[in-house]
């Protein structure tokens, strides 16, 4: 799930870690959206208390972000934003963090593909030089205005080491304007993890950072965001599909309802586990 449980503190990040394990659920995205703010004791005791609990760690980025901006400043503050966001969640523990890296400000896609690119390559050097391996995850958009189509992604992680998509399935029915019951299927959904696979590799999908919720939809894209129980998203179809894909890692809910969603998400795909097991020992 996507920042702190209910019940818990927004000053303890350690509490909500706890509360986390348990409700019961394995993973957590800390909210780094709005600003940079945490001790380095505290990130080193985030650290060794989600190891202790088994709570797999991710990060989002803050909000502030354009590598495409028209400032050389603003360009700047970018990369200093996403350095300290990969410091500071790779202390926590976090294996990926994610982040919405640019806007397209009315320039040619293949333009910005290139000066995004050429930006990430100067901070992996850098996370390279200081041994931090938390994979940086630029995140599937749901606007057109913004860089982040599953094929652009694909293409910068094969040619920026430490770069992988982050998996956005709210985002990615809207971007790609295809009529809702296309992109709500089985079907559909095996489609972008074999996209993934061809293109990164079987090995791309043994760990993903995918983000799961539903949103109203606006003349726009993407609205609001709204509970699974009130959206018509599929969300049985996307874990077969993670299923017959192999895929593993950490999916992360978003929206109103997100505790309850992850709960759902893990139930359902524990019965999926369940029946697959079943038809294995039947066959055998």
């Amino acid at each position: 799930m996507a920042g702190f449980p209910s019940g818990a503190s927004k000053k303890d990040p350690i509490g909500a870690i706890r509360l986390v394990h348990e409700k019961g659920l394995d993973c957590l995205e800390l909210e780094f959206a709005h600003g940079l703010r945490m001790k380095d004791d505290t990130a080193e005791e985030i650290n060794r208390i989600a190891k202790k609990l088994g709570v797999t760690l991710t990060a989002h980025a803050p909000y502030y972000i354009n590598l495409n901006a028209k400032e050389q400043d603003k360009i700047d503050a970018s990369i200093n934003r996403l350095l300290q966001t990969a410091r500071l969640a790779g202390m926590c523990g976090a294996f990926s963090m994610t982040f919405h890296a640019a806007f397209y400000m009315k320039d040619d896609p293949r333009t910005v593909f290139d000066i995004v690119k050429r930006y990430l390559h100067q901070i992996t050097e850098r996370l390279k030089d200081e041994e931090n391996t938390i994979q940086l995850r630029p995140e599937l958009t749901g606007r057109k205005s913004q860089f982040g189509s599953l094929e652009e992604l694909c293409a910068l992680s094969k040619e920026v080491p430490q770069v992988y998509p982050c998996l956005d399935f709210t985002h990615i029915q809207s971007e790609t304007g295809k009529a809702a019951d296309a992109m709500n299927n089985l079907a559909f959904f095996s489609e972008v993890f074999e996209r993934h696979k061809k293109a990164l590799g079987k090995a791309s999908l043994a760990e993903v950072h995918m983000h799961v919720g539903s949103a109203a939809q606006g003349p726009k894209g993407e609205s609001k965001p709204i509970a699974l129980a009130e959206s018509t998203f599929n969300y049985k179809d996307f874990l077969k599909a993670c299923r017959d894909f192999g895929v593993r890692g950490s999916v992360i809910c978003e929206g109103p309802a997100q505790e309850s969603d992850a709960l759902t998400l893990k139930k359902t795909w524990e019965q999926l586990a369940t029946m697959k097991s079943g038809k294995t020992k039947k066959a055998s």
